[in-house]
C-alpha cells in the first residue's frame, strides 16, 4: 500500500471512531432527556456563558456556545478539507470529481424537493426545505468501516468525496438562505480581517498562529454580523496556504492534521449529545407522519437514495463521468442509502431554520429516523445484498 494510500486508511478508520462516538452521544442525549434527569440536560444546555472584551460582549447559552462556537470549528476543518480537496486531491480535476459532484448535487436537491411536497402549504414549515439535504460524513464512514473488505478503497473515496460536496453546498445554503438581518459595521470589520489573511496569504506568511489570531476577530465580528458564525470558519479556512516556499511544513496540512481528531472525537459527540436530546413520551407513530418529521425522513431515506444514485447513473449514461474500477452500481446504490445518514448536518440546519422548541422536536424526530433507516439499509445492501464477486462496469 503506497503512503497516500495508508494516510487515507488512517484517516477513515479515525472517522469511524468518530461515528462510534456520535452514536453513544445521541443515545445518551435521548436517554437522559426521557429519565428523570431531564431537567439536568435542560438546565446544563440553558447555562448562560459571558464573554466580553471591553464594549464587545457574547452573551449566550451553552448550546449557542456549541452551535456558533464549536461548529465554528467544524466548518474550520471542513473549509480546509474542501481546499486541499480541489487544489490537490480527489476533487482536483473533472475526471475526479464527476460522479461525486452529480451525486451530490441529486442528493441534495431531491430530498429537498421531497420535503417540500410534503410542507408545500405552510410558510413556516417550508423553511426547514433543507435539512434533508445533508450528509453526515462521520456516521456514513463510520458504518461504512463495519463493512470492513466489502467496503474497497476507491467505495470510500467517492463517500468521502461526496460528503465534501454535499458540505460544500450546505455552506451555501446556510450562507443565503439562513442569514438574518445584517450588522453593516460587523461585515466591515469581518471583510477587513478576511483582506488581512489574504495579505498574509500573498506576503508567503506560514505561521498559523497569526491566521488563528485574526481568524478569532473575524469570528466574533461574523458572530454579531447577522450572518452565522460558523460560516466564519469556513473564511477562515480557506485563506489558509497549502503550498510554502522551500521546505517550511503545510500549514493548512498542520492545521488539519491537528483538528480531525478534536473534531471527530470532541466537537461532533459535544454536538450531537446537546441537539439529539427529543423527549419520546407522548409521541406515536401518528407524529412521525406529520409534514415536517415524514419530509425530513422520507427526503433523507427516499430523497437521498434517488437523488445521488440517479444523478451518477444518468451523468454515466451521458458520458459525463464513470464507475471508479472495481467498483459496481449496486455498491454505489448502497453508498448512496448512507448518503441519507444526516444526522449532525440535518440537526444543525434545522437549528437555523426553527428555534422553537415544537418544531425542534419536529426536527430531531425526522432526522434520527431518516438517518436510521438510511444507515439500516445501506449496511444491508452493501453487506448482505452485494455478492462477494460483483459485476463492475459503466452502465451499458
Amino acid at each position: 500500500m503506497t503512503a497516500i494510500g495508508r494516510r487515507i486508511q488512517a484517516l477513515l478508520q479515525h472517522e469511524a471512531a468518530g461515528g462510534v462516538l456520535l452514536m453513544i452521544a445521541a443515545l445518551a442525549a435521548l436517554i437522559i432527556d426521557n429519565s428523570p434527569l431531564d431537567w439536568l440536560y435542560d438546565a446544563i444546555l440553558e447555562t448562560p456563558m459571558v464573554v466580553q472584551i471591553g464594549a464587545v460582549t457574547i452573551n449566550k447559552p451553552l448550546l449557542l456556545w456549541i452551535n456558533d462556537g464549536l461548529m465554528a470549528v467544524f466548518f474550520f476543518l471542513v473549509g480546509l478539507e474542501i481546499k486541499r480537496e480541489f487544489l490537490q486531491g480527489r476533487l482536483a480535476t473533472w475526471r475526479q470529481a464527476a460522479l461525486p459532484a452529480l451525486g451530490a448535487i441529486g442528493g441534495m436537491l431531491v430530498p429537498a424537493l421531497i420535503y417540500v411536497a410534503f410542507n408545500l402549504d405552510d410558510s413556516v414549515a417550508l423553511t426547514g426545505w433543507a435539512i434533508p439535504a445533508a450528509t453526515d460524513i462521520a456516521f456514513a464512514v463510520g458504518v461504512l468501516a463495519l463493512l470492513g473488505t466489502r467496503a474497497p478503497i476507491e467505495l470510500k473515496i467517492f463517500l468521502l468525496a461526496l460528503a465534501i460536496i454535499d458540505d460544500l453546498g450546505a455552506i451555501i445554503i446556510i450562507a443565503l438562505f439562513y442569514t438574518s438581518e445584517l450588522s453593516l459595521m460587523a461585515l466591515i470589520v469581518a471583510g477587513t480581517g478576511t483582506a488581512v489573511l489574504i495579505a498574509f496569504n500573498y506576503l508567503g506568511v506560514v505561521r498559523l498562529w497569526l491566521y488563528i489570531l485574526v481568524g478569532i476577530v473575524i469570528w466574533v465580528a461574523v458572530l454579531k454580523s447577522g450572518v452565522h458564525a460558523t460560516l466564519a470558519g469556513v473564511i477562515i479556512a480557506l485563506t489558509i496556504p497549502l503550498r510554502t516556499p522551500g521546505e517550511e511544513p503545510s500549514p493548512l496540512e498542520d492545521a488539519e492534521h491537528a483538528l480531525h481528531g478534536f473534531v471527530a472525537l470532541g466537537v461532533m459527540p459535544i454536538f450531537a449529545f446537546a441537539n439529539a436530546g427529543v423527549h419520546l413520551e407522548g409521541l406515536s407513530f401518528a407524529d412521525l407522519l406529520a409534514p415536517i418529521p415524514l419530509g425530513i425522513a422520507l427526503g433523507l431515506f427516499v430523497g437521498k437514495q434517488i437523488g445521488v444514485f440517479g444523478f451518477a447513473f444518468a451523468g454515466a449514461r451521458l458520458g459525463l463521468c464513470s464507475l471508479p474500477p472495481g467498483i459496481s452500481w449496486l455498491q454505489i446504490y448502497g453508498t448512496a442509502l448512507l448518503a441519507g445518514i444526516g444526522f449532525t448536518m440535518s440537526l444543525f440546519i434545522g437549528t437555523l431554520a426553527f428555534a422553537d422548541p415544537e418544531h425542534a422536536a419536529a426536527v430531531r424526530l425526522g432526522v434520527l429516523s431518516g438517518s436510521l433507516l438510511s444507515g439500516i439499509g445501506g449496511f444491508v445492501v452493501l453487506r448482505w445484498i452485494v455478492p462477494a464477486r460483483q459485476f463492475t462496469g459503466a452502465p451499458a
